[in-house]
C-alpha cells in the first residue's frame, strides 16, 4: 500500500527496453504512482519482442527515486521458486523497497511454447505457483529454510540480504480464473487482473474478498488492483479506434464484435469519458489502477501519459 492514497494511478511501460528508463523518469515527473512492466519468454509461436519484467524494473528504480516499480506480472511457475525469491529481494534493495511484486500464469493466448521451451509442463502451472508463494515467503523470513514439496525439494536456503521491505514486498496475484482469485485472496496481498469488465470486475473482487475471509484473513488492508487498457482523445471515436485496433481485434470471437470487446474492456474516450470509466472501476471495488495505454506507437504511448497525468488524473487529487 502507498500510504496516504486512497486510489493510486499506475502506468504500463509498454515501451522498447531501451526506452524504458526515459519512460519511468517521465512518469515520476508526471506524478504516477508505479511504472509497471509485464513479461513473455516468447509470445507465440511468431513472437513480438518481449522483456523479462524484475530486469526491467531494476532499471527503472535504478533511474528513479520515488516512483514505486511493478511486475506486472512475472510468469512465476517458469522459474525456481529460489531463484526468483533471490531476483526479487535483489531488486527490492536496487529500488529501496519501492517493488511491488505481481505474479502469474501468463494465461493469454498462445503463451503455451514458453512452458514448453522451458520444459514446465503447462497443466502444472496453477499448482507450481501455489507451492512458490508459500515457499518464498519463508525464503524472505527465514533462514535455513528446508522444502519438500510436489515441484521442488531444497535443504539449508538462506537468502541474504533480505528485501528491503519488511516481510517482503506486496505480493499481487493477476488472472482469470476462480482458482487465480483464490490465490489472491489466500496468498497474496492485492488482486490485479486484466481485460475485464466492469462487472466482472466487481464480481471477481467480492469473490477474492470472499476466499480470503473464508481463509480468516484480514482483507482490511488488501489492495485491488486492475490492468486497464486506456485510450484518451480529443474526438472520442479516435479514442475507440485505437481501443478496437489494440484490444478489441486481438481478442475478437466468433460471437463479439472488435467494438463490443473493446467497449467493454477498455476506457476510451475523451478525458471526461476517461474519468467516468475510472469512476465506475472505484464503484466496482479498484482503487490502484495501471492504464495500459493504447496507441499505434511510442510516440502516441508517451501522448497517452501526458494526457492522462494532465487533464484526468487531477479529478480524483
Amino acid at each position: 500500500m502507498i500510504p496516504g492514497s486512497a486510489l493510486t494511478f499506475g502506468c504500463s511501460a509498454n515501451v522498447d527496453a531501451r526506452d524504458v528508463i526515459d519512460f519511468a523518469r517521465r512518469a515520476e515527473a508526471l506524478g504516477y504512482d508505479r511504472v509497471v512492466a509485464g513479461e513473455h519468454v516468447q509470445d507465440g509461436i511468431a513472437p513480438r519482442p518481449t522483456s523479462l519484467a524484475l530486469p526491467l524494473m531494476a532499471a527503472a528504480a535504478g533511474a528513479t527515486t520515488r516512483i514505486r516499480v511493478m511486475t506486472g506480472i512475472v510468469i512465476a511457475p517458469l522459474y525456481h521458486p529460489v531463484l526468483l525469491a533471490k531476483l526479487v529481494a535483489t531488486v527490492d534493495q536496487v529500488s529501496g523497497g519501492r517493488l511491488d511484486f505481481g505474479i502469474g500464469l501468463g494465461g493469454q493466448r498462445d503463451t503455451r511454447i514458453e512452458y514448453d521451451l522451458l520444459g514446465v509442463p503447462v497443466e502444472t502451472r496453477g499448482r507450481r505457483a501455489n507451492e512458490m508463494l508459500h515457499v518464498m515467503q519463508r525464503l524472505w523470513t527465514e533462514e535455513r529454510v528446508a522444502h519438500a514439496g510436489e515441484f521442488w525439494t531444497f535443504q539449508d536456503a538462506t537468502l541474504r540480504p533480505r528485501p528491503a521491505q519488511t516481510p517482503h514486498p506486496p505480493i499481487w496475484v493477476g488472472g482469470r480464473s476462480d482458482a487465480a482469485m483464490r490465490r489472491a485472496g489466500t496468498l497474496g496481498d492485492g488482486w490485479l487482473p486484466y481485460l475485464y469488465t466492469v462487472r466482472r470486475l466487481k464480481q471477481a473482487n467480492d469473490a477474492v474478498r470472499a476466499y480470503g475471509e473464508a481463509a480468516g484473513r484480514d482483507m482490511s488492508r488488501f489492495r485491488f488492483g486492475v490492468v486497464q487498457p486506456t485510450a484518451v482523445a480529443d474526438d472520442p471515436d479516435e479514442a475507440l479506434a485505437m481501443a478496437i485496433a489494440n484490444v478489441g481485434q486481438r481478442y475478437v470471437t466468433a460471437g463479439r464484435s472488435a467494438e463490443d470487446i473493446a467497449r467493454g474492456l477498455c476506457i476510451a474516450g475523451t478525458a471526461k469519458d476517461c474519468v467516468k470509466g475510472i469512476e465506475d472501476r472505484v464503484d466496482a471495488g479498484v482503487r490502484d489502477f495501471v492504464f495500459a495505454f493504447l496507441a499505434a506507437d511510442a510516440r502516441g504511448i508517451r501522448e497517452q501519459l501526458e494526457t492522462v497525468a494532465t487533464r484526468v488524473l487531477p479529478a480524483f487529487r
